[in-house]
């Protein structure tokens, strides 16, 4: 959590602000080139996977244009689909912060990417014609990085209700214990290539959750504790000029070089809070 704070705090600036909508944006270009492969007969999506023996012979830009392959062919269901990423990715977003969002989307791409090339190098490495006709023949794509947010934001809301076919109420955690449940048995019966890419998946899930410490202030007895903790803290001594001072418990910089401040925009007023007021104090309206 520290090490978080530190690389926020020096790199915060260069976040990248609704980062969802881009991502967005990415299957949108995605969907048009789908489209216009159909109507042309070209496979223009087919320059675009993650091909790891591809990318050694020289077609450097499918590390990146991967992230253009839509998770599912386009439908109805597709705009829904978007939407509600859209919504979750925001929520998340607001949630955790800009910064620790982008290290979450940006470090599930990266070792999607480090996972298929080392696939392929242990591959030519040991001489397994398995391994090599699959990185040969088959290439990521981002629908195992949007399973990891949904099973992210149910971490952070699990009993929040979504309209299943818009009339049945279903919680988002049994919808992720049943998604968990098919990305297992993916596992399972897939090949190679999809073993890396749903353990990187979940990989990058697990170190995001070891690193985030915040699961813990949605907890009632957590946010108990930090009440009667906040009746014990003393205020800095008179005469001290501080710079941020929370709103909730009256700590300031000076009480820890750790800690975080922030402005809460949904307050009206400017009331800033520490790391651990930051998403369970009431809104000052």
């Amino acid at each position: 959590m520290k090490l978080m704070n530190r690389l926020e705090q020096k790199f915060g600036r260069y976040a990248i602000s609704n980062l969802s909508l881009y991502i967005i944006l990415c299957y949108v270009i995605g969907y048009a080139l789908m489209m216009i492969s159909r109507v042309t007969g070209i496979n223009l999506l087919s320059y675009l996977y993650l091909i790891p023996y591809a990318v050694c012979r020289g077609q450097i830009w499918r590390l990146f244009t991967w992230v253009l392959i839509p998770p599912s062919e386009f439908s109805i269901f597709t705009i829904i689909m978007l939407l509600f990423y859209y919504s979750i990715g925001t929520s998340l977003e607001r949630t955790i912060g800009a910064f620790r969002y982008n290290v979450f989307i940006f470090g599930g791409a990266i070792l999607t990417v480090i996972g298929m090339m080392a696939t392929y190098g242990i591959g030519l490495l040991l001489g397994l014609k398995g391994v090599l006709w699959i990185a040969e023949t088959s290439g990521a794509t981002t629908y195992y990085l949007c399973m990891s947010i949904f099973l992210l934001y149910a971490l952070f809301y699990p009993n929040m209700q979504v309209l299943l076919y818009f009339v049945i109420p279903v919680k988002i955690s049994w919808m992720a214990i049943l998604d968990v449940i098919l990305l297992g048995f993916s596992f399972i019966t897939g090949g190679v290539g999809t073993k890396v890419v749903i353990g990187l998946a979940f990989l990058n899930l697990l170190l995001f959750f070891l690193t985030y410490k915040s699961f813990r202030y949605l907890s009632p007895g957590e946010i108990k504790r930090r009440k009667a903790y906040q009746k014990q803290v003393q205020p800095p001594k008179k005469g001290t000029v501080t710079r941020h001072k929370c709103a909730v418990c009256g700590r300031t910089e000076l009480d820890g070089d750790d800690l975080v401040f922030r402005f809460c925009t949904k307050c009206n007023g400017n009331y800033e809070y520490c790391q651990d007021h930051m998403f369970t104090h009431e809104h000052v309206k």
